[in-house]
This record gives structure tokens, C-alpha cells and sequence, in this order.
């Protein structure tokens, strides 16, 4: 569609991965509370990392997971303790990669391909690793490298610094709407990952490109 597309910069959570394939291991410690427990999990790990953001109190994402999980246990009433959590964490670690997502890193391993993620190098580099995906990577952006959460125009200049294009130059692949919203914004081409059917964000910044899963760039080869 475009050759003068030179990096594509996907997401992490949502994207490329289900956040909410967490729900199994929920559902073990608290017996059919898995997706309400995932839900607001998620819920509160943006919402913390929105506030801290704002606040000028940054927080490493493994922390404000679980913070957030402590929250989420609390206001829906579970008793938990340490080995709950770390479970919990540990599982976050090892979330299912969509079906498409390899097939579709493969046929676009010509251009430099790379993630940007507001997690933690202590959660993302795991998760990467163990859903097999590294191998398909030239670069694991973290956003803890510079105490700067997405979808902040410095968190994309750093990676765009990382990569070493032009904004441009570069595709960026996200199934959040504020992070495409964000990522517009400051001057990337955008392709959002719209799994969820939703409306787009009412921020005059729409996508590029909106495809309901990973399959639609593949017009970008």
C-alpha cells in the first residue's frame, strides 16, 4: 500500500496478545470470577497508569499491576494472599498470542518490525519471550527505559529514536483507541487493531487504516 513504510511498531497487550486469556488462571483461584476479575484488572491497570502519568509519580507497569490487582480483588471481595498474586503476575506473563499474530510477523519480516509497550522490561521481555514471538522482533521497546507512559508524545519518540526513521517512515499497530489516538497525533501513520468491533475515539484523530484483526496490514506488504 505504501513503500515508504520502513518500521512497523506494534502494541503489546491487546494486540498482539489477549490480555484477558488471564481468565483461566483467575478462574482457578477464584472459582467462575475469572472474567469479571480480568475486566476490571485491565480496567485499573490503565487507569493507573493514566494518573501516575498525570501526577508526575511514575511507577514501573509490574507495580501498577499489582496495584491494580489488589484493588480489583478488594472492591470485588476476594480474599487473597501473596501466592494469589504472584500467580496472578506470573500469568501475565504468560499471555496466549492471538491466532493470526506469527503468521502475519512472518510474511512482514522485510521491514524492521518492533513492539512498544507500556509494560515493565521485567513483564514485557518474558511475555515476549514465552509467547513465542521474540524471534520475529528487531526491537523491544519498553517505555520504563524513559519514565514516559503511551500515549505521551515523548514515549513515541523515543521509539521512534530507537528505530532510527522517520515518523513517516513508520506503520504503528494498535488494538487501543487512545494509543492510536496518541500515536496520530504525533505524526505516525496508524492501523488500528479494532478486535472488539468498537466505535472510533472522539478525538478528531482517526486511524489510518482500521482492520478487525492482524491480517489487514498484510496490504501493507
Amino acid at each position: 500500500m505504501n513503500s515508504t513504510i520502513k518500521a512497523l511498531l506494534f502494541d503489546v497487550y491487546g494486540t498482539l496478545v489477549d490480555v484477558h486469556s488471564v481468565e483461566e488462571k483467575c478462574n482457578e483461584l477464584f472459582k467462575d470470577k475469572g472474567k469479571e476479575i480480568s475486566i476490571l484488572w485491565h480496567q485499573k491497570q490503565l487507569e493507573y497508569s493514566f494518573l501516575r502519568q498525570m501526577m508526575g509519580q511514575y511507577e514501573p507497569f509490574i507495580n501498577i499491576t499489582l496495584d491494580s490487582l489488589r484493588y480489583t480483588l478488594k472492591k470485588l471481595n476476594h480474599d487473597y494472599d501473596n501466592d494469589n498474586l504472584q500467580l496472578l503476575l506470573e500469568a501475565y506473563k504468560n499471555l496466549s498470542p492471538y491466532q493470526e499474530v506469527k503468521s502475519v510477523l512472518k510474511q512482514m519480516k522485510h521491514k524492521k518490525l518492533a513492539v512498544i509497550s507500556n509494560g515493565s522490561r521485567d513483564m514485557l521481555e518474558p511475555l515476549i519471550q514465552n509467547s513465542g514471538l521474540e524471534p520475529f522482533f528487531d526491537e523491544i521497546i519498553s517505555v520504563d527505559d524513559i519514565k514516559q507512559f503511551k500515549p505521551t508524545p515523548a514515549s513515541y519518540t523515543y521509539a521512534l529514536n530507537v528505530l532510527g526513521v522517520e515518523r513517516e517512515e513508520v506503520l504503528f499497530m494498535s488494538s487501543n483507541g487512545w494509543d492510536i489516538s496518541g500515536a496520530r497525533s504525533f505524526g505516525f501513520k496508524t492501523a488500528w487493531i479494532n478486535r472488539e468491533n468498537s466505535p472510533i475515539e472522539e478525538l478528531n484523530l482517526k486511524p489510518r487504516s482500521i482492520y478487525q484483526d492482524l491480517n489487514g496490514i498484510l496490504e501493507w506488504k
